[in-house]
């Protein structure tokens, strides 16, 4: 499959509007159909990022929810989505993409870090930015993802000086790029296009923090 089809986003907003059980149970092979799709879709992805960079597997994420801790009780996710893995210990950070209605968006870089990572790469933001800010002030970085994104803390982290010159990357205690998507971009026979377009943009941000993670503040390899 090179494209989504209208019938997967009908399908996830009535899902949305009937995220119950017994409903689901009802049209189970209306989701398999749809499934089987968004599978398809999801594998051309992982196909062409293959040309290009070194792509251990696609995961696609099960659509039932797990409810016992939260608030939400609706047992169903109503979109599909997906992660493709870099291969090999030296490949850091991978490529999301969530089919929703009205919510589709593609992201990547590093969730929840380490605290281990989270403080290699203050303490190389410390050292120096000159090279994470050319890669997100290139044009392609801020055509695709606008900004580096992520949550921060509100001043410094401990241990770092708070009037720190690169203080603004070193806040950071996540780094995601994301682009979002309208349902008509979804549908376009041009979408599969724009998302490989949109990961090969990403992918000089996920090669450097890469090197970051996989080497020491001198450059030494930290990978046998």
């Amino acid at each position: 499959m090179t494209s989504i089809s209208k019938s997967t986003l009908d399908f996830l907003k009535l899902l949305k509007a009937n995220n119950n059980r017994e409903w689901f149970n009802e049209h189970k092979a209306e989701f398999e159909a749809e499934q089987k799709k968004v599978k398809g879709f999801y594998n051309s992805i992982m196909e062409q990022l293959k040309t290009h960079d070194l792509i251990e597997n696609v995961k696609i994420f099960r659509i039932y929810r797990d409810i016992r801790f939260s608030p939400d009780k609706t047992p169903f996710k109503p979109h599909f989505a997906g992660h493709f893995t870099r291969a090999t210990n030296k490949l850091r950070g991978g490529y999301y993409l969530r089919i929703r209605p009205g919510e589709s968006f593609l992201a990547g870089g590093f969730w929840e870090p380490n605290k281990e990572d989270l403080l290699r790469i203050r303490k190389e933001f410390e050292t120096d930015v000159s090279e994470i800010r050319a890669i997100v002030n290139a044009p392609d970085f801020k055509k695709h993802f606008g900004k580096l994104q992520g949550n921060a803390v509100k001043s410094a982290p401990r241990g770092f000086d708070k009037n720190h010159p690169n203080i603004d990357f070193i806040r950071f205690k996540q780094f995601i790029v994301t682009r979002e998507f309208t349902d008509e971009e979804v549908l376009s026979p041009n979408f599969l296009r724009e998302v490989m377009d949109s990961f090969l943009a990403m992918r000089p941000y996920l090669d450097y923090m890469s090197e970051v993670l996989t080497t020491n503040l001198n450059g030494e390899s930290l990978i046998d």
